[in-house]
């Protein structure tokens, strides 16, 4: 700009000079002085550009400065986000213990119940057993965990310490996808609906009694289960209880079907259920018994005993189950043959087991169940919240006929009632009475297989 207005001075100047422009004309146009302040001006703009320049330069080259620490801040805030992430602090809840969760699918939760009974049992006069009249037992002190693992995998396992031994109750691994779920290890076969679900939730003190006479136990074995809707399916192959692996019961192995449908109509739960069991005894062929006790376990005395059958080969059972849950109110009914296999021409016997049973809550309190079992209560009011807790009363009638194909092992027909009371979740205070009637008993009062048996006990429960 400063040499263009020079190069117009000079060609005003040499007009004039040669006369082409005259010099008062130029005059008029600028004076000198004019043209030295002009000078002067371009001069200053001259610096300013120049001090633009440089500023717009700073500003560049601060731009970019903000620009590679603006990159490596997005870097170390990704790096810490990562270290974040994997550090991420795992959540804790509790079930009746605390139950420990993480991100990434592992969590871990201890277990354990303690279950202690205490009662009597009273019989005819005329018979003097050791184990009748009051007695008391640790039923069950079990201790374990459970828990998940990346991947769809999981695990259980608990040991039980009652009786001054220790058995383990549950060992095994678990894979789940979707409705499937693959479970290997000793684990509970499918035998039926009170078998299955756990003692922590059962109506009574002691199951119905097919399941102990029958030989209802854990096994090690593989199964599957899968549930679509309101209908579940088990199958399983399955040896003998892991105490058992090591004698001559390790080479049994047998199979357990269950079908289950459990529709639910607005409020009330169904459940309808059927099963079937099959069990080859083993290479050699030995003895069965069927026997039980007066329906309480802290006495060895069984009223009822097929005593040994001989040349057993293998098991056959099958069982049928239906239940409802309609708010306070349950009920349920279950039955087991067992029909025992014996070699060659010899007698082949089935017994029978079966059970039919009601309770009501008398607070505003529903039994629980999923996925075709029996589930504990969740109190509504429980005690240290202002409440009672929750209050159920039962009855029961339970039958075990182990008379057939010439084997007398004797009737016992249970006539039950119980009251439960739940004061808070995991906690439990039970109390039984069972007026057992005997027909053709393995043990005679005055010479006599009929006659009547009283139990009453009672049970201090945690669980957890």
């Amino acid at each position: 700009m400063k040499n263009h207005m020079l190069k117009t001075i000079g060609l005003l100047a040499g007009t004039a000079a040669i006369g082409l422009y005259p010099a008062s004309a130029m005059a008029e146009t600028i004076s000198a002085e004019q043209a030295a302040a002009l000078l002067s001006k371009l001069n200053q703009l001259e610096r300013e550009v120049a001090d633009l320049k440089a500023q717009l330069g700073n500003v560049q080259q601060t731009q970019q400065a903000s620009t590679s620490a603006i990159a490596a801040t997005e870097a170390k805030l990704a790096a810490t986000e990562e270290k974040l992430e994997q550090q991420k602090p795992v959540k804790v809840a509790f079930k009746g213990a605390p139950e420990i969760k993480g991100e990434d699918g592992w969590s871990f939760k201890p277990r354990g119940r303690m279950l202690y009974d205490f009662g009597t049992v009273n019989a005819p006069d005329s018979i003097n057993d050791a184990g009748l009249g009051f007695a008391n037992e640790a039923r069950r002190i079990r201790l374990g965990a459970s828990g998940s693992i990346p991947g769809g995998f999981g695990y259980k396992l608990e040991a039980d310490f009652a009786g001054n031994e220790i058995d383990l109750t549950d060992a095994f691994f678990t894979y789940e996808d979707g409705g499937l779920t693959v479970t290997a290890g000793q684990h509970n076969t499918f035998q039926g609906l009170e078998e299955l679900s756990s003692s922590n939730d059962t109506s009574f003190i002691e199951r119905a009694g097919y399941t102990d006479a029958f030989g209802f136990e854990r096994r090690v074995g593989l199964s599957a289960q899968y549930g679509v809707s309101d209908l579940l399916f088990q199958a399983g192959v399955f040896t003998a209880n892991i105490d058992d692996l090591n004698n001559d019961e390790n080479n049994s192995i047998g199979i357990d079907v269950r079908a289950v449908a459990m529709p639910k109509f607005g409020d009330t739960q169904t459940h309808f259920g059927a099963s079937y069991h099959y069990r080859d005894l083993g290479d050699t062929v030995g003895s069965r018994r069927y026997r039980q006790r007066p329906a309480v376990h802290f006495t060895d005395t069984r009223f009822i005993d097929t005593g040994n059958i001989a040349d057993a080969e293998s098991e056959t059972s099958y069982g049928l189950e239906a239940a409802v849950i309609s708010g306070r109110f349950h009920a349920a009914a279950e039955g087991h043959w067992l029909n025992l296999n014996r070699s060659g021409a010899l007698a082949d016997p089935t017994f029978f087991g079966g059970s039919v049973e009601a309770g009501l809550f008398l607070t505003d309190d529903t039994r629980g169940y999923k996925e075709g079992v029996f589930k504990g209560v969740k109190v509504s009011n429980p005690v240290g919240q202002g409440g009672l807790g929750a209050w159920q009363v039962n009855v029961r009638y339970d039958r075990l006929d182990l008379v057939d194909a010439g084997f007398v092992g004797g009737t016992q027909d249970a006539y039950q009632a119980s009251l439960i009371w739940t004061p808070v979740d995991y906690v439990r205070f039970l109390l039984s009475y069972s007026k057992l009637d005997y027909g053709n008993a393995a043990i005679l009062a005055a010479g006599d297989g009929d006659y009547n048996v009283d139990a009453v006990a009672g049970r201090f429960q945690i669980s957890f």
